[in-house]
């Protein structure tokens, strides 16, 4: 978690040391900042010279964890013109300047600001204070347990339903297409049709009337093209191929293909507006991969590369599996397969 914290007075600025250094133990990288006139010098913290309101601006966008010290209006006044939506909004705590409380100011489930707000006050001895509903009424929370978990929530409006749902004391609904380790809370129906409910998968699958897909991105795409192919061109194949296959996009993890293609920019280009990492394989590495049911072989292909398919063995090699979820698919210059890698869900964090 990349952490800034923020103080106005000299024991502000003790309090932000204290967390700074606990929070290096605990391997959570930290800047501590002091804004004040003439502040006492201390090590690990910074004194803070240009406007608040510019270096709040650069910090939401930038930092997972914004710690205020100090009153609470001034951290709502700090952030206001910078609230975007709860997924991107980094976590936000206030607190107070003797070290009482601890309040989790925004992002309390999605942003991880009520797991940090437990953490600080355990360090400073303070009292967590937590107004989510599910939290207080001890409740599963899906937007906490999709975060935890690096779990795509697709619908921010279903979230909200189950939420709401939870919090009256009714059962919404489970499915997983992965096997599930650990003891599930007792208001998740597994078998039942409740209407509300979601599903952890990499499909386009709708079980309930409302339903809140939760997205592992754990599918890596193999990808074989000409050189110089046009972007738009593989941007639309790609898209095609998903739709037709019913695979989320959004649980694209990686994309890999053969080492003479790293420096293609239609799939760089494709990686960069995915934000996953591109991997490039010798084709001695791809030429150890196996899979359950064989591969498509093109003689062109192997005059070039030296080995018959790139997609499908890409695909494979990224994931660490012997199971495709798309086979190779071919269009104008661009062959197209995809893998996904072993998952599993953990109830427990």
């Amino acid at each position: 978690m990349n952490t800034r914290i923020i103080s106005f007075t000299d024991h502000g600025a003790l309090l932000a040391k204290r967390l700074t250094e606990a929070f290096e133990e605990k391997y959570i990288r930290c800047e501590a900042y002091v804004k004040k006139k003439n502040p006492v010098l201390l090590e690990n913290v910074r004194i803070l010279t240009e406007p608040l309101k510019e270096w709040m601006k650069r910090q939401f966008s930038e930092a997972d964890v914004l710690i205020f010290i100090g009153a609470s209006g001034i951290a709502v006044r700090s952030i206001a013109p910078f609230v975007r939506s709860k997924k991107t909004d980094p976590a936000v705590l206030v607190i107070d300047e003797q070290g009482q409380h601890v309040i989790s100011l925004l992002s309390g489930h999605i942003g991880g600001a009520n797991a940090m707000t437990r953490l600080a006050a355990e360090i400073l001895g303070a009292e967590p204070v937590i107004t989510t509903a599910t939290d207080l009424n001890g409740k599963f929370a899906v937007d906490a347990f999709a975060a935890g978990r690096g779990l795509y929530m697709d619908s921010m409006e279903c979230a909200k339903e189950i939420a709401a749902k939870l919090v009256a004391g009714e059962r919404v609904g489970m499915r997983s297409a992965f096997p599930v380790f650990g003891p599930v809370p007792e208001e998740l129906d597994r078998e039942g049709t409740p209407s509300v409910g979601f599903i952890i998968d990499v499909r386009e699958d709708t079980p309930f009337a409302c339903t809140l897909r939760l997205i592992p991105r754990i599918v890596v795409l193999g990808i074989g093209c000409r050189k110089g192919v046009e972007q738009t061109h593989l941007k639309e194949t790609v898209a095609r191929v998903l739709k037709a296959h019913h695979i989320v996009p959004e649980s694209i993890g990686r994309i890999a293909s053969i080492d003479l293609k790293q420096a293609e920019p239609a799939i760089l280009a494709l990686a960069d507006q995915m934000q996953v990492p591109f991997t490039t394989y010798t084709s001695e590495e791809l030429m150890q991969v196996r899979a359950k049911e064989g591969f498509t072989e093109s003689d062109f292909v192997k005059s070039v590369t030296g080995i018959g398919n790139v997609c499908e063995r890409a695909a494979l090699k990224g994931a660490g599996t012997e199971r495709l979820l798309i086979p190779k698919t071919a269009c104008e210059g661009v062959t197209v397969a995809a893998a996904a890698m072993d998952y599993t869900v953990c109830m427990e964090e």
